[in-house]
């Protein structure tokens, strides 16, 4: 399996949570610092931060898996056509986890899933997205490819690539200079005045372009 989940850290969890569950994601797992939120498609987890610290903001790109052993040695299997082996197992400060290195040295984890999908009250059209900005296009998304996820044509014929997780989510590989980093961001399927009147009704700053 292969699930889209990035973890978006923040001294504001309240606010955050606020905007997920108008957006139309269920939360799905609340254990004080750690909170993670169902999309139609996708997960997110929200990680508590000191307010004004170097995480404060951020969000680490990252997945959930079935089995991390088997994750790991499919990937890499699947690496070792293009020459590379990016999948490690390691030890994290929550367990046992997988550690993916691209070759642009943009780094994170495939945890293991502590649970399935439970999305029956979310919002069908809504998926969560994980960006990776990368000087190396190309060879990002040959990693996620070795990963399991599923290309997804797009008519733009350029540095961009569009994949999605068989259980849930969209990951994008788009060209960036400097290092490497992760992005957080949506896509809605459906009307999207609907999600603007939603997330307006709800006291947020919306607009559309």
């Amino acid at each position: 399996m292969l699930r889209v989940r990035p973890i978006h850290f923040t001294s504001r969890l309240d606010q955050w949570e606020r905007l997920l569950t108008d957006l139309g994601m269920i939360r799905t797992v609340d254990d004080g610092p750690w909170k993670e939120f169902d999309a139609g498609s996708g997960r997110l987890a929200l990680h508590a931060a000191e307010a004004g610290s170097a995480e404060d903001g951020t969000t680490a790109f990252g997945v959930e898996v079935g089995d991390i052993a088997e994750f790991a040695r499919r990937t890499n299997e699947a690496g070792m056509e293009s020459g590379t082996t990016p999948a490690e197992l390691t030890r994290a400060d929550h367990g046992d986890t997988c550690r993916i290195t691209g070759e642009d040295g943009f780094s994170f984890l495939a945890d293991t899933a502590a649970h399935g999908a439970q999305c029956a009250d979310a919002d069908p059209a809504l998926a969560v997205v994980g960006v990776w900005f990368t000087p190396d296009a190309a060879a990002a998304a040959q990693t996620l490819r070795n990963m399991g996820a599923r290309h997804r044509p797009v008519p733009d014929d350029d540095e961009t690539a569009d994949f999605t997780a068989k259980n849930g989510g969209v990951l994008l590989v788009r060209p960036g200079s400097g290092n490497a980093r992760a992005g957080l961001g949506f896509e809605y399927t459906g009307d999207l005045s609907a999600v603007r009147d939603r997330l307006a009704a709800g006291g947020h700053q919306v607009s559309m372009t």
